[in-house]
């Protein structure tokens, strides 16, 4: 995907002065995401949160007030179309009027944000905007004019898993820029949450890679005044494993980040093939919610019964709001993890961690070393679209089900590290060809549904 050059200017003076948009956010009687956030932490229990976006104004209403009555979420989303994304505003303007229901999200910037706040005011919970854009300057400024107190992206992670040609120091450079404005907002007297994309492509993320991106990128933010901070990652399937690296975003954050800087630990709900069977579907979800509350994560992003069939309706989001909900049931505190294996992946994950970002950060220029370790290959991302990341590792998962490096590539992880993931993969007898590795790989992505048995061997 390319960008388009910007259709509207960067700064509309018919946006709201940075006094009105924090006198706005403070004086709703509602709690901003940040507030959701330390309240979780403090009260021991995990927020949900669905996606949802629809083109429709109307139809996003409707949607939002359902979720909100329907499930009572901790925090709503607004999902972004991809043309809006990408600056294609004219366009995703034209299809907003005559064919809404062609937009695959919402097109705030469309929209404008004044129907943004309009949305905001309809519910109760506060307003994350999701898009995966790589330059979104416009689009922060219409989400926090439109009361959104939460903003998901980063640099890195809403550019190489998404976009093909777009040069990484031209994204990270468009959202030092953001960062800079939340940074003035904060100063102002609201600070935003800013949520950064751990997730990745979603297809068997090696969580070394997720949390050390994340880290990086928190860093870069941290460094632009940002004082909130959710770092997330993707729930790979094995609980020791999930478990670890939710518990290892606390001890990341303490060795990398300002000690003033808020970080909250986010899980998202499994991200690959869902199992088709309503019953099976809601057996993970459940599994999800259970591994967000034992790794101590502040909010849950959240999956449906409908995942592997298409865009999930409300009730589907409702339904799977409710039942995720329940792991912060008091009654499953007999619910424990094996302390000695979570130890173990945990001591592993953050030697991986330190091994990846020590160079970066260490650097005099971050966003500069992050780039040239890209282009090297020192730092990657499996399967990802852009041609400015190498995609030489390849992952897979061992019989436990926990996600390992089969082919780590130019990754500068210790040699211990590497035999480790070789030897979990019964591959320590030497290399193995690349085609027995895709078609590992490819059972591997289909976990659970071979899980469940809805699939052969």
């Amino acid at each position: 995907m390319r960008l388009a050059a910007d259709a509207l200017p960067l700064t509309d003076p018919d946006l709201p002065s940075t006094a009105n948009i924090v006198r706005y956010a403070r004086t709703r009687g509602t709690p901003t995401a940040r507030d959701v956030l330390a309240r979780s932490v403090k009260d021991a229990v995990v927020a949900v949160q669905p996606r949802c976006g629809v083109g429709g104004h109307t139809e996003m209403l409707g949607l939002m007030r359902s979720l909100d009555a329907g499930a009572q979420p901790d925090v709503l989303t607004i999902t972004i179309d991809s043309h809006t994304r990408l600056n294609r505003f004219e366009h995703a303007a034209r299809l907003a009027r005559t064919d809404p229901g062609a937009l695959n999200g919402y097109p705030l910037v469309a929209h404008g944000w004044r129907r943004g706040r309009e949305l905001v005011e309809s519910v109760s919970a506060p307003v994350e905007i999701r898009h995966g854009s790589p330059d979104p300057r416009r689009l922060f400024e219409v989400a926090m004019a439109a009361g959104a107190t939460s903003f998901e992206g980063g640099g890195i992670s809403y550019n190489l898993p998404y976009c093909k040609d777009v040069p990484l120091a031209h994204s990270l450079a468009c959202w030092r820029e953001v960062d800079a404005m939340a940074g003035d907002l904060r100063r102002a007297g609201l600070t935003v949450d800013r949520e950064l994309f751990g997730t990745l492509t979603g297809v068997l993320t090696p969580p070394s890679i997720s949390l050390a991106i994340g880290v990086i990128e928190a860093a870069l933010t941290a460094a632009e005044g940002v004082g909130c901070l959710s770092l997330s990652y993707p729930q790979g399937g094995h609980l020791a494993q999930d478990v670890a690296a939710l518990r290892a975003i606390p001890e990341l954050a303490r060795r990398y980040l300002p000690a003033d800087v808020e970080v909250y630990p986010v899980l998202h709900e499994f991200m690959g093939v869902f199992p088709t069977r309503r019953s099976h579907a809601e057996q993970l979800i459940f599994y999800g919610a259970l591994t967000a509350r034992l790794g101590g994560a502040a909010k849950l992003v959240t999956k449906t019964h409908q995942e592997a069939l298409g865009i999930p309706d409300a009730q589907a989001n409702i339904d799977g709001m409710r039942l995720a909900a329940v792991a912060n049931s008091p009654l499953l505190d007999f619910v424990t993890v094996d302390t000695e294996r979570v130890e173990e992946e945990l001591d592993w994950l953050l030697a991986e961690v330190d091994d990846l970002v020590a160079p970066v950060l260490g650097a005099a220029d971050p966003a500069r070393a992050a780039v040239a370790a890209f282009a090297d290959g020192t730092l990657d991302i499996p399967f990802s679209a852009s041609r400015y990341a190498r995609g030489d590792v390849l992952p897979c998962r061992d019989t436990s089900g926990a996600i390992r490096y089969a082919v780590p590539g130019a990754l500068p992880l210790s040699r211990a590290a590497v035999l480790r993931h070789r030897d979990g993969l019964g591959l320590a007898d030497g290399l193995h060809s690349r085609r027995t590795l895709i078609q590992r790989v490819t059972r591997d992505i289909n976990h659970f549904p071979h899980l469940f048995g809805e699939v052969g061997p």
